[in-house]
């Protein structure tokens, strides 16, 4: 037989069982629980697009999640896709992270150990890259049911402990897995990938990226998910936003605000600045550190600051990092923070996909200044210091 025949065959052979041993291992290595840690270094040819921040014009088109006002050309994009939900962590390593400053909305809750993470959620900017991307947890998947039909959630894996906290559970029940679900266990590279250099001498779990537009862009192609699905569904058909409001030209007194998460964890305790100049507060963290992003070396900054008491429980399902739960659902109290004042409010989200909102002592809803809100959900109990 030709020796050339057999080569070539036997490379065939091998292309067919590795296509269909990854379609027929990656759903169940993606219930494991795993990491997939052998994913393609980035290297400079993997240079995500610019933040959509950058584009020039008259600012006369209201976003829909948090009221911005920003150019036709961003809104020719949002107008094309649904909301984006991204698990970007916070563990000191992987300071400074990307993305944030483009995010609409952040939702921000300890997921193990009093470190916290974010739930960054895009719809009207871009951001290039996006991360360090890390796991689901249950009280971020309850946050993202507000934002309409079937948001996109971006993570690596997720809590998966048979009982309360059993995050992918939660996302098979709800009908998201292999649909508006962006689990990297089931995503192939390059819509994620590995980035060593873009944080020096971290550990391999915080070096995974993506980039909004690679998401959005998966989503339509693979899961056919853009501002609509294949039964032209829209994603905000039922989706009622917050009010929103233009900055106030009295200006407020309340120029520092503080808090921890938890006792003892320095690290992650918060403190915020008030820029009368911008009407915004400006992040720092641990020990009064400025808070940016490394994609623009701005620093954060949010026109909304809310800090949410919530009720914080152990899961006790027997995994070793203590899952945790929150009670996002329901009431509760919270302090909102705009143009330099503060309300003392309440936070109501009475079903899963409501959008949590915040009312005055009046019962009025509060209305959102125009741009970035930060939602802080902090245990019942925990001090705020302004």
């Amino acid at each position: 037989m030709d020796k050339r025949f057999v080569v070539v065959a036997a490379i065939l052979m091998y292309g067919i069982t590795a296509y269909f041993s990854y379609g027929f291992f990656s759903p169940i290595i993606a219930k494991s629980g795993q990491a997939n840690t052998s994913l393609p270094v980035a290297d400079t040819v993997i240079e995500a697009e610019t933040d959509s921040g950058e584009f020039t014009g008259k600012k006369d088109q209201e976003c829909p999640l948090n009221g911005e006002m920003l150019t036709a050309q961003h809104r020719s994009n949002w107008e094309k896709r649904r909301p984006l939900g991204v698990m970007i962590e916070n563990s000191t390593s992987a300071r400074p992270q990307s993305g944030l400053t483009s995010a609409d909305v952040i939702f921000e809750f300890v997921a193990e150990g009093g470190i916290t993470r974010f739930l960054s959620v895009f719809y009207c900017k871009d951001a290039k890259f996006v991360g360090p991307v890390r796991s689901a947890r249950m009280y971020f998947i309850n946050e993202l049911q507000g934002f309409g039909n079937y948001p996109l959630y971006a993570h690596v894996g997720g809590a998966n402990t048979p009982g309360p906290a059993n995050a992918l559970g939660e996302i098979e029940k709800l009908g998201w897995a292999n649909y508006n679900d962006l689990n990297q266990f089931s995503i192939p590279y390059p819509t994620y990938w590995r980035d060593y250099s873009r944080l020096k001498d971290v550990d391999t779990e915080h070096t995974m990226y993506s980039s909004t537009s690679k998401l959005w862009g998966f989503a339509a192609e693979k899961r056919r998910l853009t501002d609509v699905n294949d039964d032209k569904e829209k994603w905000d058909d039922g989706f009622t936003a917050w009010t929103f409001a233009d900055d106030e030209s009295n200006k407020g007194t309340t120029t520092a605000i503080s808090y921890d998460f938890w006792a003892g964890k320095a690290s992650y305790s918060v403190s915020w600045t008030y820029d009368a100049t911008t009407n915004s507060y400006i992040r720092s963290h641990g020990d009064r550190v400025a808070h940016t992003d490394l994609n623009n070396k701005q620093s954060i900054s949010s026109k909304n600051l809310i800090v949410m008491f919530v009720k914080e429980s152990k899961a006790r399902d027997g995994y070793e990092g203590g899952h945790l739960l929150y009670g996002t659902q329901g009431k509760g109290d919270a302090l909102v923070f705009q143009n330099g004042d503060v309300t003392k409010a309440t936070w109501k989200k009475t079903k899963e996909t409501d959008l949590v909102r915040f009312y005055d002592t009046s019962g009025e809803e509060i209305s959102m200044i125009r741009g970035q809100i930060w939602i802080s959900g902090v245990p019942t109990g925990n001090t705020v210091t302004y």
